[in-house]
């Protein structure tokens, strides 16, 4: 496949290959302090995709450069260059001297957000635009390389809660992670931007962090650039895994990681220059894992492999093919129980770590597998082509054990006396086959001048196709479990177990189309206009059934006002669309169509301290009203009774806002602080409880860490880091109105609350001047007992208390 995949890309990038260069170049040396010459050393034109590697006499050459001016930088492990400023025209030939300097005194450009002013890599895969943070017009924010590596986050969720108003939703017995923001359940979590799980609630996502450069977080409405709000357009936001990619420099690392419960983590990731001309740079990285997990009888293992390819023929073309492959078998962890009577109320019952109430035989078994081939090709110094072709391969399966508590009073059907009593059975029906192709193709311009005003803009067409394949089985009953009494519990599943029988499942498959139109106009140096639109159409094949082709428009547009240098303020509208079948008929059997979810936004984003430290605040409010809403009516018995047709009503509504300072304070101390309040209500709607919020929603999540890294003296290389992490108490059921049946739920009983939680966090690493590097890791140091649910299933403890030590050695 990865073949096949690569004879596109090259038949995509031949007109470029062929088409005339212009002829001027640039040509010079490389050394350092001493005018020893540099070799490795890569030379970047900043703003612009060209390039070289000085070979061994520290010498380098660009050629077939468009006329224009140029920074030119080169970049080396280490060091730091003073870039110089070159004018070029057609045909002319510059030459020029850089020399390195070391940065043992320096602050490292590398800031905890990612480079200083550089636009993120790989951020245009979810904006579609070439704009830094700062100046895009929705909530961004990234979690660099830099900081997951002191922090040694193991999963996505440590990760992202340095962002402000993000949380987990679930763990599904602690093996796939579904996140949350904004009061919207699950939302998707993107690969290079592309979704490779098409749940569209978000149920769950596993990969290795030791393959992710950096995590971006787009809050609120994205449909601008993804489409529906079924899926990737949602008006929660989106969580973005970027993967490393070649650098065009020799460089690796490789690591051990061993820590608590049996923890044992090798990694690597080396990379290099294949040729003298810096056309050809591989890179690859890796990682095993086992053990880690707290609760007895469960176990851990898990490889990762992430081989890349960048190939840049000409000044003008770059090729990146990429292969991500995960495999993971890991113990699914039942949880906990609530003891509460008829679950009116929060009594989870604190299960002690060696006490584990499912078989040794529930486990997941999970292979994904992802291949890419992006293309780019420079027009001219302010307008390129961008082509990218995605493949996702996702298979999960798992057998589970599910808990029910045993009905003790046949006349109520609620456990009145034994609340630790639970029936225990086996299901296997997550298995999921899932497969996703993307290809993408987009014509960007950046600061393009028509008159006196200045354009970025992207104009692009997108297509996705979905096969999806979930076969469902019967669960079958085992036994009889008290949860307080250990002698009851056995792990191992009785010999006489009957095996799993097909009882269903569904083939589905999913067409999308999209066109995206975005243009960012500078009408002064202080004003900014954004505007966009996007016509989307969605087609399914479901069991051999078709639906119609569903169309639809998204717009999006905005204002950014620089108050000054580094200081902007902003506010925009969007929507998102929730596409709904023909089945959905008002009472005269007429469809109502495509639900509007309407998103305002408003807020500051500032740079300070030479954009080394920023500060976002965020105002949101998002409303979906005119749903179509299941009718419900009452019978002569006061019995409500389900129709078979819809209403237009309701009024969906989570409001709030969201803070953020990160960066570098002083010269030895980052900073990522954060905090979200979250104002979420079902208002006029004939499911829920007017004022109730939707199921796991918190009012406040808060976010701190601090580290201090000495520069100088005796300790030069000791970094020390602390940080803690505060979500709220949040309902873990929704509050159905009288008579209305939704998720088991029983009707008009209030949900009971989560208990809120902090998370505290420490870590002490020493960098020696050269190769070597140790860090010790301290998670939840005060050992806080906190849960996470879905519902009132996979009642998940948080880890306890635990420690890891980490040796590195980089070349």
């Amino acid at each position: 496949m990865l073949y096949r995949f690569t004879l596109i890309c090259l038949f995509i990038m031949m007109p470029g290959i062929l088409l005339a260069q212009n002829a001027a170049s640039i040509q010079g040396i490389v050394t350092d302090e001493n005018g020893k010459p540099m070799e490795f050393a890569s030379i970047v034109l900043e703003g612009t995709r060209f390039g070289a590697v000085t070979g061994s006499n520290g010498a380098f050459v660009i050629n077939n450069l468009p006329e224009g001016t140029y920074q030119v930088r080169a970049l080396l492990l280490g060091f730091e260059c003073k870039p110089q400023e070159i004018h070029l025209t057609t045909g002319s030939k510059a030459n020029i001297a850089l020399k390195l300097t070391t940065k043992a005194s320096l602050i490292n450009q590398v800031e905890v957000f990612g480079i200083r002013d550089k636009q993120p890599e790989k951020l245009d895969a979810i904006t579609r635009l070439p704009l830094k943070p700062s100046e895009q017009i929705q909530s961004i924010s990234v979690i660099s390389e830099k900081l997951i590596e002191q922090q040694g986050a193991l999963t996505v969720i440590e990760g992202v809660r340095n962002v402000p108003g993000v949380y987990t939703y679930a763990t599904y017995g602690g093996v796939r992670e579904s996140i949350s923001s904004r009061g919207f359940r699950g939302i998707p979590t993107l690969k290079n931007g592309v979704r490779v799980m098409t749940d569209f609630r978000g149920q769950g996502f596993s990969t290795d962090m030791q393959g992710v450069e950096s995590v971006q977080v787009l809050k609120g409405a994205s449909s601008i650039t993804m489409g529906a709000s079924t899926d990737l357009g949602g008006p929660g936001g989106i969580v973005n895994i970027v993967t490393k990619t070649p650098k065009f420099e020799n460089a690796g690392a490789v690591s051990m990681r061993v820590g608590s419960w049996g923890l044992i983590r090798p990694t690597f990731d080396v990379q290099r220059v294949l040729d003298k001309d810096n056309k050809v740079a591989i890179r690859l990285n890796g990682a095993y894992e086992n053990g880690g997990k707290f609760r007895d009888h469960m176990d851990n293992e898990s490889f990762y492999i992430n081989p890349s390819l960048e190939w840049r023929p000409n000044a003008k073309s770059t090729l990146t093919l990429e292969m991500d492959y995960f495999k993971e078998a890991q113990g699914i962890d039942v949880g906990t129980v609530n003891l509460s009577v008829g679950n009116k109320e929060n009594k989870i019952y604190d299960l002690p770590s060696s006490r584990f109430l499912g078989f040794e035989s529930d486990k997941t078994d999970l292979k994904h597998t992802t291949y890419t081939a992006r293309y780019n090709y420079n027009l001219t110094n302010n307008l390129y082509l961008r082509a990218a072709f995605f493949n996702s391969n996702y298979n999960y399966d798992a057998v589970k054990s599910n808990l029910a508590a045993l009905k003790a009073n046949p006349n109520t059907g609620v456990n009145v006396n034994e609340v630790n009593w639970y029936r225990r059975s086996i299901a296997h029906n997550s298995t999921r086959e899932d497969n996703s192709t993307v290809l993408q193709l987009d014509l960007v311009g950046r600061k393009v001048q028509t008159g006196k005003i200045n354009h970025t803009f992207q104009v692009g067409v997108d297509y996705r196709y979905i096969d999806l394949f979930q076969p469902t089985f019967n669960s079958i009953a085992i036994d009889d479990i008290n949860v307080f009494d250990p002698a009851t519990i056995s792990h191992t599943l009785p010999e006489n177990v009957a095996p799993f029988e097909r009882t269903g499942g569904t083939q589905a498959y999913d067409y999308r189309f999209g066109v995206t139109l975005q243009d960012v106009i500078q009408l002064t140096d202080w004003a900014r206009v954004y505007g966009g639109v996007r016509y989307s159409t969605n087609k399914t094949r479901d069991n051999g059934e078709t639906s119609a082709t569903t169309e639809f428009w998204n717009p999006l547009a905005g204002l950014m006002f620089t108050i000054k240098d580094g200081l902007n303020i902003f506010g925009s509208y969007t929507n998102s669309t929730n596409p709904r079948s023909a089945s959905v008929v008002d009472v005269n059997g007429n469809p109502l169509g495509a639900e509007r979810i309407d998103q305002i936004e408003a807020g500051i984003k500032s740079e300070w301290l030479n954009d080394r430290l920023r500060f976002n605040l965020t105002f949101f409010k998002i409303n979906n009203k005119d749903m179509n809403l299941q009718a419900f009516t009452v019978d002569e018995n006061g019995v409500v009774q389900a129709e078979d047709y819809y209403i237009k009503g309701g009024n969906d509504e989570r409001k709030g806002m969201e803070v953020e300072l990160t960066g570098r304070v002083l010269e030895n101390l980052e900073i990522v602080t954060g905090y979200s309040y979250i104002d979420a209500q079902f208002k006029d709607h004939t499911t829920f409880v007017p004022g109730s919020a939707p199921n796991n929603t918190p009012k406040h999540t808060f976010n701190a860490y601090a580290n201090y890294t000495v520069r100088n003296g005796l300790l030069q290389g000791l970094n020390i880091g602390a940080g803690a992490y505060y979500l709220g108490e949040r309902p873990y059921n929704d509050w159905t109105q009288a008579g209305v049946q939704y998720h088991n739920i029983d009707p008009n009983t209030a949900p009971w609350y989560n208990k809120a939680y902090t998370i505290v966090n420490a870590q002490l690493g020493y960098d020696f001047k050269k190769h070597w590097g140790v860090r010790a890791l301290f998670n939840n140091v005060f050992d806080t007992v906190g849960y996470d649910a879905y519902r009132t299933s996979f009642i998940d403890r948080i880890q306890p208390r635990n420690v890891s030590g980490i040796v590195t050695y980089k070349f």
